[in-house]
């Protein structure tokens, strides 16, 4: 299906437009000066330790959004490809990513839809200011993903690039921050049976495992269409009744359709495995694919699904094989998605 073909479909099926209906609130018309606006750049009380080095996070929101951004730093480069699913993805630096594992800088998760790309830049500015370089083998190496974050409120702010920039410099190893933070912010879940049943604040998750020399760490900014799950198939997040409080299960084949689009799971996963890009590629399909356990549904039409796979290749001869190691990611997928909540009202 051609771009126009997909945009008309959306249109036609009453996917575009989230805003408005997912909030039934009415967007504000004011725009604020993203100079006078707060930055909250703060851990939170909900935190996931992971031990990789490797690895800094740094984490910054405009909280009169709600909006924000998070962004991955490799203080040296790590090979990263990408797989990318559902109907609309935003991304950027990604095509090549989908042929082959590349060596990144840097990686952006943010809010603020396609407007929110500017905080890509911003990451590549700032790597610049750092390397004050622009020969070939030194440009600043930055792949970025957005959420339309715009349903559950009223305003028109989004992650740019002072923002970015100020996420960037704050980044440190060995803690991420859960729920309402970065570009968790204006995150929310559950929203297929809009109408009927409320959706809730989702936001960042993680989850970080280590079994022998094996290590595995999986980070997931949660704006599904679909209502979170339990390992007991449970709705613990999305699909609220407004009368009894209840969540609620999608009725198999009710005709029922959701009219809300713009809904997006950013997910990245580090390994320390050194794996030829081929298992990395199957490896990031399997984990992907395994989280429609915990969002349902998922990899929908107006989901733009993306996740990034980076291995540190620190282990060279592994003593786990790469069907464990699959094993351990899309546990730890499932448990970033659950996290991604902890804290919000």
């Amino acid at each position: 299906m051609t771009d126009q073909g997909r945009r008309e479909f959306l249109k036609s099926a009453g996917l575009l437009g989230l805003g408005a209906a997912a909030s039934h609130a009415p967007i504000s018309s004011s725009y604020a000066d993203p100079k006078s606006l707060k930055i909250d750049k703060s851990l939170g009380r909900h935190v996931c330790a992971y031990d990789f080095p490797e690895l800094k996070v740094g984490c910054a929101s405009y909280p009169a959004g709600p909006t924000g951004v998070t962004v991955f730093s490799f203080p040296q480069r790590l090979r990263t490809l990408v797989d990318v699913r559902g109907g609309c993805p935003g991304t950027i630096f990604t095509d090549q990513l989908r042929e082959d594992a590349c060596f990144l800088d840097s990686l952006v998760f943010t809010g603020g839809s396609l407007y929110g790309l500017e905080a890509v830049s911003g990451v590549s500015s700032s790597l610049f200011q750092t390397r004050k370089s622009i020969a070939w083998d030194e440009i600043a190496l930055v792949s970025g993903a957005v959420i339309y974050d715009f349903g559950m409120r009223k305003t028109k702010i989004f992650p740019d690039k002072r923002l970015a920039q100020v996420a960037f410099k704050s980044a440190k190893s060995g803690r991420f921050p859960l729920g309402g933070k970065g570009a968790g912010a204006g995150a929310s879940c559950g929203k297929w049976l809009v109408g009927t049943a409320l959706p809730e604040w989702s936001g960042q998750g993680a989850a970080f495992i280590k079994k022998g020399s094996t290590k595995v760490a999986v980070f997931s900014v949660v704006n599904s269409l679909g209502a979170l799950h339990d390992r007991s198939g449970k709705v613990v997040r999305g699909h609220k009744d407004p009368v009894t409080g209840a969540r609620l299960k999608l009725p198999k084949y009710s005709g029922k359709r959701s009219k809300s689009g713009g809904n997006t799971t950013l997910t990245f996963v580090l390994v320390n495995h050194a794996l030829e890009t081929s298992v990395l590629r199957s490896l990031a399909r399997q984990v992907h694919s395994s989280m429609a356990r915990a969002i349902q549904p998922f990899h929908g039409l107006s989901d733009g699904d993306v996740l990034y796979l980076a291995t540190t290749d620190a282990i060279k001869k592994p003593q786990h094989n790469s069907y464990e190691l699959a094993a351990m990611a899309s546990d730890c997928a499932w448990d970033a998605v659950l996290a991604s909540f902890r804290g919000r009202p």
